[in-house]
């Protein structure tokens, strides 16, 4: 039986990885990696969801999906009604702000990459080899090493997780900037109708880092919350460290 980490790695994205058709709007791609130690995971984190989803919903069988709050689609049409928006935000900002996590993100520019190189890699696995290296490292910062941390994912379909989990075993095994194997990291995919609290707060993170990146001067109260947890160099650095900018 593996020797398995302190921490576990939920993972999500915002925008598409798309070369070909790019949408002004929003002509990035965003991978974030969320790391929690497994007893805050356990004892803070898992709970708190499960006790807001209760006293707003009456049950917990509801995922918080950043797109579907944020357009105030159901379930969360209620949110419709500016009082009970104000609440329930402040509410759930807070367990936000609380969450004890470790953020590791990547952003790719995809027309600046497009025009850079003759044949880009696709955003998604040049995102996730950033994210891993950076992810790596850390674990190792705390005493990880020979210790199974698994890394989970949200499927997209067969096909395209087949290739996301060959890039990441791929990645995994050395193809990475330092040729390090990164023998300690495991995959999984997880249904999209899974109810993770870890799959959630990720995807309530990753859209505020493009946002950040795309309109740096604009207010941003989701991004001032994940600045905070963002992985930091010793001097405090979060670009190259927690974030990273390509190209």
């Amino acid at each position: 039986m593996p020797a398995f980490s302190d921490y576990i790695i939920y993972v999500d994205e915002s925008g598409d990885h798309d070369l070909t058709s790019v949408a002004q709007a929003y002509p990035i791609f965003v991978l974030a990696f969320c790391i929690f130690r497994k007893a805050d995971y356990v004892g803070l984190i898992v709970p708190q969801i499960q006790d807001f989803k209760f006293r707003w919903f009456g049950h917990d069988n509801v995922v918080l999906h950043e797109n579907e709050i944020r357009k105030q689609r159901p379930p969360f049409k209620f949110l419709q009604n500016e009082e009970r928006r104000g609440r329930f935000m402040a509410e759930l900002t807070a367990i936000l702000e609380n969450c004890p996590t470790t953020v590791i993100a990547s952003v790719i520019d995809k027309p600046r990459l497009a025009r850079r190189y003759a044949e880009p890699d696709n955003p998604y696995h040049i995102a996730m080899q950033f994210c891993m290296e950076r992810t790596h490292r850390f674990l190792t910062e705390q005493g990880q090493v020979g210790r199974v941390t698994t890394v989970l994912f949200e499927k997209r379909g067969e096909k395209e997780d087949s290739k996301l989990e060959l890039e990441f075993r791929r990645i995994k095994d050395g193809a990475n900037f330092r040729g390090a194997a990164m023998a300690e990291l495991d995959i999984q995919m997880v249904d999209k109708r899974a109810n993770s609290s870890g799959l959630q707060i990720a995807d309530l993170f990753a859209r505020p880092i493009g946002l950040k990146t795309l309109r740096p001067d604009q207010g941003n109260r989701a991004y001032d919350i994940i600045e905070t947890k963002f992985r930091r160099s010793p001097a405090g650095e979060i670009r190259g460290y927690g974030l990273k900018l390509f190209p």
